[in-house]
């Protein structure tokens, strides 16, 4: 007998939406899901938040914006930044972030494997 069928986040269904153009894979990081372009990380959740790589040069603007805040784990993480629900809600809001993470990381050599 299976135990009860896990549910997905609705940030993922939507993320899997936004980037559905992209040639991304999906990979299990930070207790979320984080979706990669070439090997590098574009966005993901972090415990049910939005977590978008702008990278470094970004990072100070992308911090401005409404619902913003930096990424940390043991230590801040410039280039990555968590945006809560309310920042993404709507769809326009999240495809905005993720156009930024998609820009940023199209500028990064592929990793190889």
């Amino acid at each position: 007998m299976k135990g009860p069928a896990k549910k997905t986040d609705p940030l993922v269904e939507r993320l899997r939406a936004v980037l559905s153009d992209e040639q991304v894979t999906e990979q299990r990081m930070f207790g979320g899901v984080c979706f990669m372009l070439g090997g590098n990380m574009v966005a993901g959740t972090l415990r049910g938040e939005l977590l978008a790589r702008v990278g470094k040069e970004a990072n100070a603007a992308a911090l401005q914006k409404p619902h913003a805040r930096q990424m940390e784990m043991s230590r801040p993480a410039p280039g990555y930044i968590i945006v809560a629900n309310a920042g993404t809600d709507r769809d326009e809001d999240l495809r905005a972030w993720v156009a930024l993470a998609v820009a940023y990381v199209k500028t990064l050599p592929p990793k190889v494997k």
